[in-house]
Formats: C-alpha cells, sequence, structure tokens
C-alpha cells in the first residue's frame, strides 16, 4: 500500500511493511461487494470502471444520494458501502447510522472532498470505518476497500494528522483545567453530560429524560459555558477524564 493513506503501519526484523490488525490480504472465497454511493453519475460510473478491473471486488449497485444509499444497502447487504460526505436529499453521514441498521455487517468508507474536521467527527461517530478525500489514485481506493474489508480503518494522512492534533489539543486543555477545581454542575445536568458523552443527540437526551429538546439545548449551553468547554466533543473527553462516564 502507498504512503497516501492507511492504517498505523511497522516494520519487521527484514523491513518488510507489516499491517496492523487483521492480515491483509487473506484469502477469500468470494468478492468483496461494493456500494457505490455518489450525487455524480459520471464518478460514479468511474469508480465501477476502474473496480471492475480488481478481480476481488464486486461493484454490486450504486445510488444517488443517502436515502437511496439506504435502500439500497437493506436491499443488496453489500460489504462496503463507498459514499460521498455532502449529497442532495440526505447527505452521507445522515446515512450512515441508517445503513448500519439495515445492513449490521456493511463496512462504510467515506470518500469525499470535504476535508472539514467537523465531517470526519461526524462521520465516525456515525459509524464509518474509513474516511478518504477524493484526490487519493484509483489504485488506492481498492487498496483501502481491501483493507477495510480485512477490519482495518483508513484514514487520509491530512485527516488524521487534524484529529490527532485536535484530540491533543483537547486533553491538553482538560489538562489545564484540572489545576482549578471544575465548577459544580447540577444533578440534572450530570444526567445531560453522562447522556451527551455516550453520543446521543438532544432529541433522544429530551425523550430519555422527559423533557423538551430546548430544555436540553439550554443544558448543554450551561454545562459547556461552566466548564469552560467549547463544543461536546471536548465534553465527551472531560466525562472521560473526571470518570463521569466510564468507556468499557
Amino acid at each position: 500500500m502507498t504512503d497516501s493513506f492507511g492504517p498505523i503501519r511497522d516494520e519487521d526484523a527484514d523491513g518488510a511493511v507489516v499491517g496492523m490488525g487483521p492480515e491483509a490480504g487473506a484469502s477469500r472465497k468470494e468478492p468483496i461487494r461494493v456500494l457505490v454511493v455518489d450525487d455524480h453519475a459520471l464518478f460514479r460510473r468511474g469508480l465501477e470502471i476502474v473496480l471492475a478491473a480488481e478481480e476481488d471486488i464486486q461493484v454490486v449497485g450504486e445510488a444517488g444520494d443517502g436515502a437511496e444509499a439506504v435502500d439500497k444497502a437493506a436491499d443488496l447487504l453489500p460489504d462496503i458501502v463507498l459514499m460521498d460526505v455532502r449529497m442532495p436529499k440526505r447527505g452521507g453521514i445522515e446515512a450512515c447510522t441508517s445503513i448500519k441498521e439495515v445492513a449490521p455487517s456493511a463496512k462504510i468508507i467515506m470518500l469525499t472532498i470535504s476535508d472539514e474536521e467537523a465531517d470526519l467527527y461526524d462521520a465516525i461517530k456515525a459509524g464509518a470505518t474509513g474516511y478518504l478525500l477524493k484526490e487519493i489514485s484509483t489504485d488506492e481506493v481498492a487498496t483501502a476497500i481491501r483493507a477495510v474489508a480485512d477490519g482495518q480503518s483508513q484514514i487520509s494522512p491530512s485527516m488524521a494528522s487534524k484529529l490527532l492534533t485536535e484530540f491533543k489539543s483537547m486533553i491538553q486543555r482538560t489538562d489545564e483545567r484540572r489545576l482549578v477545581p471544575a465548577p459544580r454542575l447540577t444533578d440534572r445536568e450530570l444526567e445531560v453530560l453522562k447522556l451527551v458523552a455516550t453520543g446521543m443527540n438532544n432529541r433522544d437526551i429530551a425523550k430519555e429524560l422527559f423533557i423538551s429538546e430546548n430544555t436540553v439545548k439550554n443544558h448543554v449551553r450551561n454545562i459547556l459555558e461552566k466548564l469552560q468547554l467549547h463544543s461536546r466533543m471536548e465534553a465527551v473527553v472531560y466525562a472521560m477524564r473526571e470518570k463521569i462516564l466510564e468507556i468499557r
């Protein structure tokens, strides 16, 4: 695999590259079944032509938006869904969660031009196993599909770097705040923080606590202000570090 993207790798005593996680390239009895999702028909066609040359990969269907992708995934049960982030009707990130519900065994790779950190975070949270920028070569697309099918995660280096930088920054800010006593949260705010840290959105938290969605928004705003946090992701890190939420 080239150095454009891929899992963290190490070298053995002979200098050969060794992939982390399940062995890549393990023999398969059946080809990897791929669903291609993109709102540009020409791009979809290009991917199909490229992947058709791979003996171990079979494009079983295509979709032009997230809504159609969910229907196709439920019908075709692909091994891999190769999907864009931003599409009309229903975006790729929003479709991720629904695809995981209708085709639990499918693994989702976001293939996009979006290098926004927020899209990367949301995609991972929604269940994507890979996040690749469309700047990669056609050969690397096939390599990524095989790697994800073998149980590895794939993130373009520039995006992985942003993810690590942001995470280190959040940890540093959290460590700095630990030097002074944290403001006391109310019991209800602690309840909301725990649910935020488990990945629930405001609507689900409102249902869980039998309160309105606006009330949840107010609680979240108060929590962030009290703890001097800037985002829900920072709230998750804070909850983990303060052992408010135990990650098992």
